[in-house]
């Protein structure tokens, strides 16, 4: 048990070594288009779908990428045909690094991808021939270094070894140089002799290490030339210079010396670099001839190279010029001249404002050419967002991640600067502005724009038209601020209304399905909720409080005299010795609006004797105007007109019969008539009986002190009145008379055309101080009783 513990931790950890380090592959140069890398997702065991629902790809900038990831399957293939010597010129190993991304959430993973060389070129001299001048006097061992063979394929491919035809004065030997590679240098191993031989022929051959092997051939002619047997000698053996990238063009990097104990021609030095300098650093500097100083010669880059060994030669003027070498090496000074490079990568357009924090927006990848503190790159946002960035693992990475809650009500976008900045002095930084936008989610519940609704409503309305509207908005956007509107309905009894009641659901406007009537409902309470269509919806309920306006829709209805087949008709009977203001009867009646419809005048529409019938237009009540004669008829026919004080007035009308008989009978008749009035009274309603027993009760007490005033009086006022024919109802109106030696000004309202005044009907005697003496006592003038109180429309002043 114990070694199988061992055996399943051991796989374990095999297990989570493979899967922490990076996938490295390997594929041959000049394959053909479409070869398969690798797999990647096998290697990572990630499984089809979820390459395609997370959108598996490589990250890269390049136009023409060398490489393409089959985001289905997750192989990974060549794009075109890779030529190592261009993708890595003199490169020991080459290496692609791409740059994988999962998304939903960022997932990257790093392969390494490593081109292989083949050997598909052969070592070529810069010459086909050269010719080379040796003097006779020089000693075995003479060292002639020869321009190497160029071979673009790296490593054990590239020129491994060089070949000297078979001779017995010259030998070959190879140096290696590190930038350089293997350098031919023919020696001269046996002592020459002009006399005998003046020139030799050689081939050269460079051998590169493929199998097979490939080579290429130089032929060498050498002269020999007569004694010239001292050679330059340079004042030190090494040099070492520092040198600061970027120099200005002419600036002198170091002044090398030779000395040449020679006489004449063969003393005098020249200097010049050896044939074994590069083509690109003979570029990049210049060495004068004459005086040894080597100068800058175009744009020196740090970045590009930061060593240089340069071999300089001095050579006599000798007939057989004699030469040394001197090797000088320029180390190269960094400065700050390279900016940051940002990079974003896999950059989420738009996040939901409902992120937690710490939600991975963007990658962002910075670089610097430069080494050192002038390469060390910090990489900062501004602080007044809700974004920070975070180092990831890998070096010069960032995650851009959100720090707080978003807001899209707030803000719904926000644009970013990152700010690259190396600790170079003086630093130098780059910036980069990307955008993110926030979307919507649904938050916000709808918001009416008043809570709670009042809206007024005449009674009457038309089943079906609009009668208002709720309205109610949304902060969300799209869908998640489209608002529908409707009215619950629980079947309760306090909701009963609102199923008479329609709302349109896309506006709020809001209809009945039935006329309102005030005088059955005055208002009503119901619910309007306003729901929005996000995912999952919100809503929220708003109380809408209805009041019905009363409207003149209901006509005066008589409730005396009526008689038993319903119709608005009676008969009084009154004795013919009444003296005037005797109470006939009253007509009663009431109307189901209120207010100003509800309130009713009464006016005589149709009499016999104008002369003998009075109408109070407030109280309904019908009283003599005077005195029954001999002459006057035993029936009168009176028809009274009731209408309320509506816009468009309603009316209806009553019709009383009054017969006058004689005393006897009116008593008999009364006793009658009181018994059957007690019946009818049973069904008039509890508040109408208060109402008219109050009413009579004041009636009565104003009858009994008008009689009594009444039987002190003269009964002769008919020609005291000073009365005009028309009255329009104000109260701007007056009539003047007189009463013994007191003048009265009776104030009233003014009445419409046709109805008439009766003095003392709808009247209030005012009687102004007295002015007099003391002692005299004033006279209330004749029938007082014409005059009671009846302060709701006018009165009458008493003037001394």
């Amino acid at each position: 048990m114990l070694a199988r513990r061992w055996i399943r931790c051991l796989v374990a950890a095999l297990l989570w070594s493979a899967t922490a380090a990076q996938l490295r592959y390997s594929v041959s140069e000049e394959v053909t288009e479409g070869t398969v890398v690798g797999n990647i997702a096998k290697d990572l065991g990630i499984d089809k779908n979820t390459l395609k629902q997370r959108k598996y790809r490589i990250v890269s900038s390049a136009a023409e990428p060398l490489f393409h990831l089959n985001p289905s399957d997750g192989i990974l293939y060549v794009s075109r045909k890779i030529d190592r010597e261009e993708v890595c010129e003199r490169s020991s190993s080459c290496l692609m690094n791409l740059k994988t991304v999962l998304e939903n959430p960022l997932e990257v993973h790093y392969v390494v991808v490593e081109v292989t060389d083949i050997n598909d070129h052969s070592p070529v001299f810069p010459e086909e021939e050269i010719t080379l001048e040796v003097f006779e006097s020089v000693l075995p061992g003479m060292r002639i270094p020869l321009k190497p063979a160029r071979d673009p394929d790296s490593g054990s491919l590239s020129v491994q070894h060089y070949r000297l035809s078979s001779n017995d004065h010259f030998r070959l030997e190879v140096k290696n140089k590190a930038d350089e590679g293997k350098i031919p240098i023919l020696i001269v191993q046996k002592q020459l002799d002009r006399e005998v031989t003046e020139f030799y022929t050689l081939l050269l051959t460079a051998i590169d290490g493929g199998k097979p092997p490939k080579s290429g051939n130089m032929n060498i002619k050498v002269k020999v030339l007569d004694v010239n047997d001292n050679a330059p000698v340079f004042s030190k053996d090494v040099n070492t210079v520092m040198l600061e990238e970027n120099s200005p063009v002419g600036t002198l990097v170091i002044q090398v010396n030779a000395t040449d104990s020679d006489e004449g021609a063969n003393g005098e030095v020249i200097y010049s670099f050896s044939n074994s300098v590069g083509q690109k650093t003979l570029s990049l500097f210049d060495i004068n001839e004459f005086t040894g100083e080597i100068t800058v010669n175009a744009l020196i880059d740090y970045e590009d190279k930061d060593t240089y060994e340069i071999e300089i030669k001095a050579t006599d003027k000798g007939p057989a010029p004699l030469t040394s070498e001197k090797s000088i090496i320029i180390k190269i000074i960094d400065v700050n001249d390279n900016t940051p490079e940002i990079e974003v990568t896999s950059l989420s357009n738009s996040i939901p404002e409902d992120s937690r924090p710490g939600t991975t927006v963007a990658l962002i990848s910075v670089n610097d050419l430069d080494s050192g503190l002038n390469g060390k790159v910090i990489c900062s946002i501004s602080d007044d967002v809700p974004f920070t960035l975070t180092p990831s693992v890998q070096d010069r990475t960032y995650s851009l991640v959100t720090k707080t809650h978003l807001d899209r009500e707030n803000q719904t976008s926000y644009t970013l600067k990152l700010v690259a900045t190396d600790s170079g002095k003086p630093p130098l930084s780059s910036e980069k502005i990307i955008s993110v936008l926030v979307s919507d989610v649904n938050d916000n519940k709808p918001e009416f724009s008043q809570s709670p609704y009042t809206f007024y409503v005449s009674e009457g309305n038309n089943p079906g038209a609009s009668l208002f509207s709720v309205k109610a908005s949304d902060q969300d956007e799209h869908d998640n601020a489209l608002i529908s509107y409707h009215i619950p309905r629980d079947g309760s009894k306090d909701n009963k209304i609102a199923s008479f009641l329609n709302i349109n659901s896309d506006n709020g406007h809001i209809s009945a399905l039935k006329s309102f009537d005030f005088e059955t409902v005055k208002s009503f309470q119901f619910q309007v909720v306003a729901t929005d269509s996000g995912s999952p919806s919100l809503s929220s309920n708003v109380t809408v409080n209805v009041f019905i306006l009363d409207q003149n829709d209901n006509p005066p209805v008589i409730l005396y005299p009526v008689n038993s087949n319903g119709s608005a008709e009676g008969v009084e009977e009154i004795p013919r010795n009444v003296n005037a203001g005797h109470l006939v009867t009253k007509v009663r009646a009431y109307d189901a609006d209120v207010g100003y419809n509800g309130w009713l005048l009464f006016s005589l529409q149709q009499f016999s004797d104008h002369s003998l019938f009075g109408l109070d237009r407030y109280t309904g009540q019908i009283r003599t105007l005077r005195s029954f004669t001999e002459t006057d008829e035993a029936e009168h026919k009176l028809v009274i007109l009731v209408k309320d004080n509506g816009n468009v007035s309603l009316s209806a009308t009553a019709t009383v019969l009054v017969k006058v008989v004689e005393p006897k009978e009116a008593f008999a008749a009364s006793d009658v008539k009181s018994s059957a009035k007690v019946d009818e009274d049973t069904d008039v309603t509890f508040y109408l009986m208060i109402t008219l027993g109050s009413v009579s009760v004041l009636f009565i007490i104003s009858i009994i002190v008008l009689i009594a005033m009444q039987c002190s009086k003269s009964t002769d006022y008919t020609s005291k009145y000073l009365q005009e024919t028309n009255y329009d109802g104000t109260l701007c109106h007056s009539i003047q008379y007189r009463s013994g030696d007191k003048r009265y000004m009776l104030v009233g309202p003014r009445m419409s055309i046709g109805s008439t005044i009766v003095p003392g009907s709808h009247a209030n005697t005012l009687v102004l101080p007295d002015r007099r003496r003391p002692s005299e006592e004033p006279k209330a003038p004749s029938n007082d009783w014409r005059y009671s109180a009846s302060l709701r429309a006018g009165g009458v002043m008493q003037r001394p």
